[in-house]
């Protein structure tokens, strides 16, 4: 227990299993949160002789599914070995830490996801700026970005990285600003400075700045990117050689997407429902690193119009030559996981079948270098030339490792014959053991005499020769008398004692040397490592392009024409998830849409509820945001202008760790809409105004549109579904918005939903049809009606619409309130005194209360 305690205080952080003969023991707190954690019996024993502490352990062998449990649960796990052979020490085993796994600095494969990335995050907050760096050290990728807090959440939220690391003293700003329920651990204050960071930085590298990288603005990401480095060399991870290279990550390179966007698309699958995303539509990819870049591509797509095309040409050409599209993903499918196996290489840490793989990767990529000379797209072919195959690599594997090794180094029979003499002479040794054995019984039996003369072995006197009483008189007398038996003698000779010495050896020796072998072998791969890096870098993007093609072919998809225009036009678009989770038979509907700066740069989107209007807009992002990839797309045809940033607000929900309604979470988000659209950006906007009354949210509504239509100065391409059919007089006060609704048609009490999109607006949601198609009772439902039809006779004369009526003329946007009243002459000076630039969300939720009151 000293011995426990002594490493224990070197690892307070972690949870210790502690090697104790074939169990791995975890002792007090550490027991208790095993216990847990892992669903194993909580025990309680003596610890001298007044005191009782918590144990729980399970055998050595159940380590990695047990492990894989601690870190999913966000534990870090040190992990506590013998350090000797319990059968040759003296006293107290010694024992110490071999490794230390956390979340984020974890190398096993059964912790891993093949086709998701596991980094490791770093965070700085600086005086201007939010420095952040990402590393999975799994595959060696290093990210920097800097950028304000929302770009730094979008990253965050993109990227998912597994463990998080932060100064002490920003702790409590980390959680302030970003999302809870990420594993965070704290490092030193003196950890996170500029200086200490370029010294990390520029030793990995080997270089003695970091221009040739494009960083070194980026001071406090770079910072981050320091801390990152000194955590690893922290934790155990010193062989580093995969980490090569820092690529910069810049808000202006791809089409933004705020994280509401990201999980207001179901861009990602979700928890249990991995098919019900864009991902889980379009990643059919046959790598992992294939999957990981698609997951990449995705998330930050293209805003470049040539490298655009680039992708939308290679992906063109590989559907009109399909046979070489399927030729070069049968090679991929065989490559395997190029990226961590490199990783692996660089840390010492690859097992002889991974070895084998790299070599059979590399054969495939050779024979995909091959096909280069008949492909004839310029992108393509580049990218396949770029590719060097290492076939010196591949024939030294081939030439030193079995064809089908063991999976340990340890096992043994991992090397092939003929590599080095001395292992090749220790191999018939121990294979020839018996044989040898034997004809030293039979020439002894033939030189004495003795028939019944054989050679045993035991743990004690090692090989013996074993004679019965009946004939020890015939027995030499060089022989060497060991033991006697009731019925027998046992003698051992100097020829007996000599092979013993060597055949006992030879397993020892042989695994010795093949670990030699093995070790050169790998010393040796690691000066390719920059050749392998590039190699998994260009396999995925091939990877990626016949997965596009792969899927424009299946599904029917079309390549859309990408411009530096502002317009978006899409012919008989789907989408691209909803229409593959059809039932057999039923055929998505498709719809043309179009949106321009001139006379349809917002369309307000009426019709039933569950009409299809939010799958529409939906599908209409989906779209954008796979041109941008350089996807095709589920159209007939699409035009579609450069767009810089997707915005969307859709659906309600509260946020209820911050204490938030569902108005103000809908009002936060629409805020930061506003507030940072441009000429390219595209704005969906989904039932805004739902979460308040009726007049307030229907004011709101009208003004966010006539604001993004004639105030705003970036006029940014809109849709705007909506309940509140109002909305529809908007169509004649501004030119630029137009009306469209979804068909139905009415039969008796039913509504049939058509999904077709036709202009005009819709007066009717039809929500008593839908919530009896919901199954709400009978009665409930005549209730509903009758009271539909008292307030449908009430409102012959509805003063909302004699108002909006007068607030359709060309006049102020707030003209909405503009009634005869000192009411609203109250409200509107009220209103005059706002400074909109400057009103956080608290000071609008109490000018919203005190218009309220003047209301009263």
């Amino acid at each position: 227990m000293r011995q426990h305690q002594e490493i224990k205080d070197k690892y307070p952080d972690a949870v210790l299993l502690f090697r104790v003969g074939d169990f791995y023991e975890t002792f007090g707190e550490d027991a208790v949160t095993a216990s847990r954690v892992l669903g194993i019996v909580l025990t309680r024993r003596a610890n001298g002789s007044a005191s009782y502490i918590e144990l729980a352990g399970f055998p050595y062998h159940a380590l990695d599914a047990y492990l894989h449990r601690l870190v999913k649960a966000g534990h870090r796990v040190a992990i506590c070995d013998q350090l000797e052979d319990p059968r040759q020490a003296k006293g107290i085993v010694r024992r110490g830490v071999t490794e230390l796994v956390t979340p984020g600095t974890t190398m096993n494969d059964k912790l891993l996801e093949n086709k998701s990335n596991n980094f490791l995050a770093a965070c700085y907050f600086g005086k201007n700026t939010i420095g952040l760096a990402f590393l999975d050290v799994s595959t060696g990728e290093f990210i920097v970005a800097e950028g304000n807090s929302e770009y730094a959440a979008k990253l965050l939220q993109s990227l998912n990285p597994a463990e998080i690391i932060v100064g002490k003293n920003q702790q409590k700003e980390f959680r302030q600003h970003f999302q809870s329920g990420v594993y965070l651990f704290a490092l030193e204050e003196w950890i996170f400075t500029g200086t200490y960071a370029h010294e990390l930085l520029t030793s990995q590298f080997e270089t003695h700045s970091l221009r040739g990288f494009g960083v070194e603005d980026l001071h406090t990401a770079l910072v981050s990117a320091g801390a990152i480095l000194h955590y690893l060399k922290d934790t155990g991870n010193p062989r580093l050689g995969h980490i090569r290279s820092l690529r910069r990550m810049s808000e202006e390179d791809f089409l933004w997407m705020d994280q509401f966007t990201i999980r207001n698309l179901d861009l990602l699958p979700a928890a249990g429902s991995p098919d019900h995303s864009l991902l889980g539509v379009l990643d059919h990819t046959v790598t992992p690193m294939g999957g990981r870049l698609m997951r990449r591509w995705m998330i930050f797509p293209l805003i470049n119009l040539v490298r655009i095309n680039e992708r939308l040409a290679a992906t063109e050409y590989l559907i009109r030559e399909q046979d070489l599209a399927g030729l070069l993903g049968q090679h991929l499918k065989q490559v395997g996981d190029l990226e961590r196996i490199v990783s692996k290489i660089a840390r010492g840490k690859i097992s002889p079948r991974e070895l084998v793989q790299l070599a059979r990767g590399l054969e495939q990529m050779g024979a995909i270098q091959q096909l280069a000379g008949e492909i004839r797209e310029d992108f393509l072919q580049a990218m396949i030339r770029d590719m060097e195959p290492c076939p010196e690599i591949r024939d030294r594997i081939r030439r030193e490792i079995a064809e089908d090794p063991p999976a340990l180094i340890t096992a043994g029979g991992l090397i092939r014959e003929g590599i080095r003499e001395e292992l090749d002479q220790l191999r018939h040794i121990s294979r020839s053991g018996k044989q040898y054995l034997m004809e030293i019984q039979q020439k002894e039996a033939l030189a004495t005499g003795i028939p019944s003369l054989k050679v045993a072995f035991n743990t004690i006197y090692g090989y013996y020769l074993e004679v019965t009483h009946t004939h020890r008189d015939k027995v030499p007398a060089q022989w060497i008398r060991k033991q006697t038996l009731t019925n027998a003698e046992r003698y051992i000779t100097a020829e007996l004692k000599e092979y013993e010495e060597k055949i006992t050896g030879a397993e020892e020796k042989i695994q010795v040397l093949e670990q030699q072998v093995y070790e050169e072998l790998i010393r040796w791969i690691q000066q390719y490592m920059a050749s392998l890096q590039r190699n998994g870098i260009l396999l995925a993007s091939l990877d990626c392009l016949i997965c596009f093609a792969s899927n424009a072919i299946r599904y029917k998809y079309r390549r859309p024409q990408i411009n530096q225009g502002y317009d978006l036009k899409i012919s008989a678009g789907r989408h691209p998830v909803i229409e593959l989770a059809l039932p057999d038979g039923e055929t998505y509907v498709a719809n043309d849409i179009t949106l321009n700066r001139e006379d349809q740069q917002i369309i307000i989107l009426t019709g039933p509820n569950m009409s299809g209007k939010s799958a529409l807009i939906r599908q209409t992002a989906l779209m954008t945001i796979m041109a941008h990839m350089g996807s095709f797309v589920p159209a007939v045809s699409a035009e579609i202008g450069i767009t810089d940033k997707i915005f969307t607000r859709v659906g309600a929900s509260d946020n209820m760790s911050t204490g938030e309604s569902t108005f103000m979470v809908e009002m936060n988000e629409t805020a930061g809409i506003i507030n940072n659209i441009t000429p390219r950006s595209l704005v969906l906007l989904d039932e805004i105004g739902r979460g308040t009354s009726t007049y307030d949210g229907i004011s709101i509504a009208w003004s966010i549109v006539e604001y993004l239509c004639r105030i705003s100065k970036a006029r940014p391409k809109t849709l705007f579904a909506t309940h509140y059919h109002e909305l529809n007089e908007l169509e004649n006060a501004m030119p630029g918005i137009r009306n469209y609704h979804i068909t139905h048609r009415e039969a008796g009490n039913k509504v049939i939903f058509l999904r077709k999109l036709e202009p005009g607006g819709s007066r009717h949601s039809f929500g008593i049809q839908v919530a009896k198609m919901a199954g709400m009772p009978d009665e409930l439902i005549g209730i509903a009606n009758e009271v539909l039809g008292r307030l449908e006779e009430k409102s012959g004369h509805d003063p909302l619409k004699e108002s909006l009526k007068k607030a359709v003329l060309p006049q102020y946007q707030l003209s909405l309130f503009d009634a005869h009243s000192e009411a609203f002459g109250r409200i509107r000076k009220l209103l005059e005194s706002i400074d909109i630039d400057h009103l956080t969300p608290v000071e609008a939720l109490v000018k919203l209360s005190q218009i309220k009151e003047i209301l009263r």
